[in-house]
């Protein structure tokens, strides 16, 4: 039987699987000395240890979605290649460990996303909330899939401050998604921390998470803060393998202001912080 996403009796877990070569924190699963049949292998592996310490979602992307302006220019991937990376991957983790988690497509493109979900993935996260391809709203809908919709913009400017900006563009991402056809019960909102947003930004949305949840009318919210470039900044410049104190905190504030889903690459030591922190926040 499918894994049931039941908001509001406890906090999901969502473990990282980066099928790339080139994740901002080091962690890509696609190394130039693996072909397609080892980078399953080692993706199966790395899910079935999330899996085994407590996530209940895995997401899958073939394709590198650090900020440009964080992390500076990378090349853009072809759908074709994302979807060489990724299905396989995917169809595994259906395969394996779809009666356990929820396989989850990581992309901004509505052909990949389409391939992923006939190979057995039923969410889509999207860091662009389908705005700059609608098809990944069209696949979650002829899917009956669930849809991340992020906040996501190239340049750090917001006239009218970042907490509107994030507010209107959920808002406006969420009522296009239905128009296309994905039931308002199968959208998540995400934030996007550290997308488009400097240390400023990030801890104001973080500080503000339960009145952002609030304006979104309670949608199901994701919150990933996992090893972000603002923790280093605010412990004092330590690489992104060191910022698991930084993300457990944040892990844990999020919770408690209601968010449903967290999205790590530290899945053991976060499913712990959650397993505490719904202890007291859910009762």
């Amino acid at each position: 039987m499918p894994v049931q996403l039941r908001w509001g009796e406890r906090t999901h877990v969502m473990g990282i699987l980066n099928v790339t070569p080139d994740s901002f924190s080091g962690d890509g699963l696609a190394t130039p000395d693996r072909g397609t049949t080892q980078i399953v292998a080692a993706a199966v592996e790395q899910a079935r240890a999330f899996v085994e310490a407590g996530a209940e979602l895995l997401d899958v992307g073939a394709e590198s979605s650090r900020p440009r302006n964080a992390y500076g220019d990378h090349p853009d991937v072809d759908a074709d290649t994302e979807i060489a990376l990724a299905v396989p991957v995917v169809r595994a983790l259906a395969s394996e460990l779809g009666d356990r988690a929820v396989v989850s497509i990581d992309t901004s493109k509505g052909t990949v996303a389409r391939a992923a979900l006939e190979a057995g993935a039923t969410m889509v996260n999207d860091v662009w909330a389908a705005r700059r391809d609608p098809g990944t709203a069209e696949a979650a809908a002829g899917a009956g899939a669930h849809l991340v919709l992020m906040h996501n913009q190239e340049r750090i400017d917001y006239p009218d401050g970042v907490f509107a900006a994030v507010v209107t563009w959920l808002t406006q991402a969420a009522a296009a998604a239905e128009q296309r056809g994905v039931a308002r019960d199968h959208l998540i909102v995400d934030p996007g921390i550290g997308f488009g947003k400097g240390a400023t930004e990030n801890l104001e949305l973080l500080h503000r998470l339960a009145e952002l949840k609030a304006e979104l009318d309670g949608l199901p919210m994701l919150v990933g803060t996992s090893r972000k470039r603002f923790l280093g900044e605010l412990l004092g410049g330590v690489p992104a393998d060191d910022r698991i104190e930084g993300t457990a905190a944040t892990v844990a504030l999020a919770i408690a202001a209601g968010a449903d889903i967290v999205r790590v690459h530290d899945v053991a030591q976060m499913a712990r912080v959650r397993t505490v922190a719904d202890a007291v926040v859910r009762r």
